[in-house]
Parts: structure tokens; sequence; C-alpha cells
């Protein structure tokens, strides 16, 4: 990777209503004064599988490797990318109370996608007033209410 590179900031959110239920992602992609948006929805999921998928889905977009700094408001994505991964893959994806982990088919979909990237991983509190992140959250609310055609709110 070039070291000159600049560095793509990504904002991503998901969520659900109820939960488990209907939802919705989002993703911001930015690098200079460029900007790319992606949404999508879910008519049965839940809040962390939205979460997870916003990640995998804004770090696939990227067409080459890129150094990214990642902000979500998930701490299980979080936690999960940062903290808990070593010890499920050593576990052969089991958690430390050795049951199969919850959502381990976006868990590898985020890991091997962001393999091919030099990724910092960044928490914010939700909606605390970071614009960007309260941006994806609409983004995510407005692809949910799409799926349901407005009845949910």
């Amino acid at each position: 990777m070039d070291s000159e590179a600049k560095t793509v900031e990504i904002w991503t959110d998901g969520g659900c209503k109820p939960n488990p239920g209907p939802g919705g992602w989002a993703a911001i992609l930015r690098l200079g004064g460029h900007e790319r948006v992606l949404s999508g929805a879910e008519i049965a999921t839940t809040n962390n599988r939205m979460e997870l998928t916003a990640a995998a889905a804004a770090l696939e977009a990227l067409s080459r490797p890129c150094r990214v700094a990642l902000y979500t408001d998930s701490e299980y994505l979080k936690n999960g990318i940062t903290r808990w991964k070593d010890g499920w893959v050593r576990r052969n994806w089991r958690n430390a109370a050795g049951d199969p982990v919850a959502n381990m088919d976006l868990w590898r979909r985020v890991l091997e996608v962001a393999a091919r990237h030099e990724i910092t991983w960044h928490w914010v509190r939700g909606h605390a007033g970071h614009a960007l992140n309260e941006r994806a959250d609409q983004l995510a609310t407005e692809a949910r209410e799409r799926l349901v055609g407005g009845e949910m709110s």
C-alpha cells in the first residue's frame, strides 16, 4: 500500500425496529471531495446483523486495497473485530462459552474483506451529535422504511 495514500473515511450504521424485525443499514464512504452512499434493508434480521452488513458492504465497495478509518456506533462490531475475533478463530468459531459464534456468516464476510485493507476501527457514541453517524442512522432508517412501505417509523 502506498504510504502516501489518502485515508478513506467510512461511517456505518444499522438497526431494526423492532429488534429482531425489519432492518436497514447504511454506509457513507468519503475520500477527498468524493462521497458514495450505500444502503439496504432486510425484512427479518437483527440490529447486529445490520451493523455487520453495513461494514461488509462498505469495505466490499472499495475497488483496491485502501487505508480506511471506519466509524461505527456498534460496540459489537468494534469489539468483535478488534478484541474477540482471534479467540473465535482459534476456537474454530466458538465463543468463550463454547457455543457457535452468532452471525458467523457475516463475521467471516467482514474479516475476509477487511483483510484487504489497512483499517483503523473507531467507536462513536450513537445519537451524540456526530453529523455523519446521524446521517448514516437516518439513511439506514429510510432504507428499512422503504422496505416495509413506511408503516413503521
